[in-house]
């Protein structure tokens, strides 16, 4: 009854006039930009971000977290039509949802998509209302050495997923740290590797890193993968909503989508990629359908998209209750919070009670308004996609270089943005994947300051963080995930190599 009464009380927040219109600001700019191929919500978050510094916290998380969802809802339009993922997530729901377009069904598969959206993000919203907490009952009792041990966990976890590899993204939450201690150091009060560039000072924003990373380095690679003249699917109104038997096998799929994306999105450091890829891999063997998944089915573009959007939901459990960024956007929010001064943490619930509470109960609306949105709106979603590129990213990078002038009124910033932008571009060429470098970057200082906490309290004792059972159990998860990277990395090295020892063979023996 205490979740009932309290998430009631966030839905008289989040209906305030105020809020309620950043949370359909939030939903449709994100679904705006969630359709353009290759942005993503990272960029979306990243270029919505200067705009909230001027609005209190709770609209401004709530616009967020509206750009965020909205983002993934809208990534699913892009991936049907012209079988380019708005988003890394909808690259699953491609796989069937371009099929049925191809057969002139776009309409039911985006209108499945919808309905499968909306599903997922209310078991989401859901599990966040109940989960949350009894987790942050939990984290309570955490001690610094714990905090550290959490934090290390999100990291690694995060960098051992990554599409580059696990080696690779290890390589870049080292990144991350290094540039985040970058500035003043806060206990000493020492300027720490800023190279003499006054600027650096104050140490590098998270806007400019996101900005950069997720804004114009998204544009870039979408710029060279950019496929001129191609035009989108159109869609047929008249064929537009499921037949009885497509409307039936919606239900068992939402579900199972929907549970699985909210265990995986809860988990520190995952996203809404796993989520969608393993959702859509347990159907394809559950699934009554499964010979006809590959062919263009409704249940295989309904159960991603839940996964998907519940895993977006449950991304704020551990970032909001522990700290802890769900998903790399989530590290955005962290950085948000911040800026206002806000701590995310156990204490979160009883310190901003209307704020957290507000933020679960926009949930509900955002996700009815988006319903709203996407049936009506699609004609124009499918005429934006008709936009040439040659004006579409030139707009991102101008809108991308007033956000970040805002931030100080200086130009040294925009220039480090477009920098970290073009480094961004480099390392997705070579497969480092940024989202654990700002991972990184966002927790690296965190880490650090409980880290001197622990070494304060138990006057420089390491063995404190063994002698903690939270905190010797975090690490031995921790230890366990490095080395089953490393044997999967070590294993993935012999098959190519195999590979390639088999392929000379065979040239050998067709050249004798």
């Amino acid at each position: 009854m205490d979740v009932l009464a309290s998430f009631g009380g966030g839905l008289l927040t989040v209906l305030q006039p105020e809020n309620l219109m950043y949370c359909f600001i939030g939903v449709f700019l994100g679904t705006f930009i969630g359709v353009l191929p290759g942005i993503g919500s990272m960029a979306a978050i990243a270029m919505i971000l200067p705009i909230t510094f001027y609005l209190d916290p709770t609209p401004a998380l709530v616009m967020i977290a509206g750009v965020f969802y909205g983002a993934e809802y809208g990534g699913s339009t892009a991936s049907i039509l012209l079988n380019v993922p708005g988003t890394p997530a909808a690259s699953i729901t491609a796989i069937e949802g371009h099929q049925l377009a191809k057969r002139g069904r776009a309409g039911v598969a985006l209108f499945s998509t919808a309905t499968a959206s909306f599903g997922g993000g209310i078991i989401g919203m859901i599990v966040i209302a109940f989960l949350s907490p009894s987790l942050a009952s939990l984290a309570l009792s955490f001690a610094p050495a714990d905090y550290f041990a959490v934090i290390l966990l999100g990291l690694i976890a995060a960098s051992a997923v990554s599409n580059g590899g696990a080696l690779k993204g290890i390589a870049m939450v080292v990144t991350g740290l290094m540039l985040g201690t970058i500035g003043i150091d806060l206990t000493t009060g020492v300027t720490r590797f800023t190279m003499g560039i006054p600027e650096l000072r104050d140490g590098v924003h998270i806007v400019i890193v996101a900005m950069g990373l997720f804004g114009v380095g998204e544009v870039i690679a979408s710029i060279r993968g950019a496929r001129s003249g191609t035009a989108a699917q159109t869609v047929d109104y008249t064929d537009f909503y499921p037949s009885k038997d497509e409307w039936k096998s919606l239900f068992a799929p939402i579900l199972r989508g929907g549970a699985i994306g909210s265990f995986v999105g809860a988990l520190p450091g995952t996203g809404q990629t796993i989520a969608a890829a393993l959702a859509y891999a347990a159907e394809k063997k559950v699934s009554p359908q499964r010979e006809k998944f590959g062919t263009g089915v409704v249940p295989g573009v309904a159960v991603p998209e839940a996964a998907n959007n519940s895993a977006t939901q449950t991304a704020f459990i551990p970032t909001l209750t522990l700290g802890v960024p769900g998903s790399p956007p989530m590290a955005i929010v962290i950085g948000a919070l911040m800026i206002y001064g806000i701590t995310p943490g156990p204490r979160l619930l009883t310190e901003q009670p209307d704020m957290f509470w507000g933020l679960v109960a926009s949930f509900l609306v955002g996700n009815i308004m988006l319903l709203i949105l996407n049936v009506p709106l699609i004609g124009i979603w499918v005429r934006l996609l008709r936009i040439p590129y040659k004006y579409m990213y030139p707009t991102i990078i101008v809108l991308i270089c007033m956000g970040v002038y805002s931030l100080n009124n200086n130009v040294f910033d925009v220039w480090l943005t477009l920098i970290i932008g073009v480094v961004g571009y480099v390392m997705r060429l070579f497969r480092f994947e940024p989202a654990p470098l700002l991972l990184g970057f966002v927790l690296g200082p965190m880490m650090e300051e409980q880290l001197r906490r622990t070494m304060l309290l138990s006057r420089g004792d390491p063995m404190v963080f063994l002698e903690r059972p939270i905190s010797a159990t975090l690490l031995a998860v921790t230890a366990l995930i490095i080395l089953f990277a490393l044997f999967s990395s070590a294993k993935t090295r012999r098959r190519s190599l195999a590979a390639r020892l088999a392929s000379n063979g065979k040239e050998n023996l067709n050249e004798q």
